[in-house]
């Protein structure tokens, strides 16, 4: 029963923390018209400054680098530019021709570095800025480094004691995985070939679930809620999957056994749809994180912008409608709690499985 009283405390924190981080911005956009989908997508979404918040009036932001390359040539210079100016303009050194950059608000690069051409045509340079969601990810890995190296000088130092305090979660955890996931997947004789990748890729998408829903600096980035992450993370388990297949796993893709031979020749229908189900079985690991991710920071965001909707109608609709968005935002917020270890388990359940297709050995 305590443990559900800290986890509805923290959740009406975290509501409060968000409303308060919100409030500024949207006071300013009902002055004129709430924009709910504007303000749900620019939270969502990836850019280049970390908004913190809002003090009588001025934003308070982290201005990241923005890094780009165009001809051979890169480019960096501070995000702030683009908030003092619409435009930012330099000189390529070797050839003396000006460079304009800027970050359309509409359009096919909305919200993209684009390089303005003298004739007004738009074209993406090659991007690789220090955005949001990358400076998040470097604070959730030095965050999981720390804990994991922590965990390692706990065990140096108690030896073959009981563990204690983060040694014992991390202990749980791991158990868990090991013997839970990966060893009902996989074979024994290769289950350690793919457990510290199991290992990893659990805390990894664990640990960055959480931190989305922390909504205050340096917290509160949609990390895997963005396509471009859930994609790595499952080109990874694809690539380990087929690399390191065996050839009764090729085998059961071009000559899947137990099925009539006119399904592989002269038409080979299985073997075009086991070599399909390769490629669908990342995309559906990626797809899965994501949306789900998104899905629960959207509603969220949906219930505060309620408020606001309300508010502008009338003053003490807005404030009924507070107290019961606050009730719905605590209990998605539980919701959410569950789903950043379900989505972290399923993730590393799916990718056990397809190590264990891949590695699975004949039997006679």
């Amino acid at each position: 029963m305590k443990i559900w009283k800290n986890i509805i405390t923290l959740s009406f924190l975290m509501c409060l923390l968000f409303g308060t981080q919100h409030t500024a911005m949207a006071e300013e956009q009902t002055k004129e018209e709430f924009n709910a989908g504007e303000v749900i997508i620019e939270h969502i979404l990836d850019s280049y400054e970390w908004h913190i918040f809002t003090w009588k009036g001025h934003e308070v932001c982290l201005h990241l680098p923005i890094i780009v390359f165009s001809e051979g040539r890169g480019y960096t210079f501070s995000s702030k530019v683009f908030h003092e100016k619409d435009s930012y303009v330099t000189t390529n050194k070797k050839t003396g021709e000006t460079i304009t950059f800027a970050i359309p608000r509409d359009g096919k690069y909305k919200n993209k570095v684009v390089i303005v051409n003298a004739d007004g045509t738009q074209k993406r340079p090659f991007d690789i800025s220090i955005t949001k969601n990358v400076f998040a990810l470097f604070i959730s890995c030095t965050i999981l480094l720390v804990l994991f190296f922590l965990v390692t000088k706990a065990y140096r130092q108690r030896g073959e004691k009981a563990p204690k305090g983060l040694q014992s979660l991390f202990e749980m955890l791991i158990v868990y995985v090991r013997d839970d996931i990966a060893r009902k997947a996989i074979s024994e004789k290769q289950v350690d070939r793919y457990l510290p990748y199991l290992i990893t890729v659990f805390f990894f998408i664990f640990i960055n679930n959480l931190m989305g829903l922390i909504p205050i600096f340096p917290f509160g980035a949609n990390i895997t809620g963005n396509i471009a992450v859930t994609a790595c993370l499952a080109l990874f388990t694809f690539f380990i999957t087929n690399l390191l297949g065996n050839k009764e796993y090729y085998k059961d893709i071009f000559n899947t056994p137990g099925v009539p031979w006119f399904l592989k020749f002269p038409l080979p229908l299985m073997p075009i749809i086991e070599t399909v189900g390769c490629f669908t079985k990342p995309f559906v690991l990626a797809v899965r994180l994501f949306a789900n991710i998104t899905a629960g920071h959207i509603v969220v965001l949906g219930f505060i912008s309620s408020i606001f909707i309300v508010a502008q109608i009338s003053a003490a609709g807005g404030g009924a409608m507070s107290v019961f968005s606050l009730i719905l935002v605590i209990f998605v917020d539980c919701i959410e709690l569950l789903v950043a270890y379900i989505q972290a388990y399923v993730f590393t359940l799916l990718s056990a499985l397809y190590f264990g297709m891949a590695s699975k050995e004949h039997h006679h």
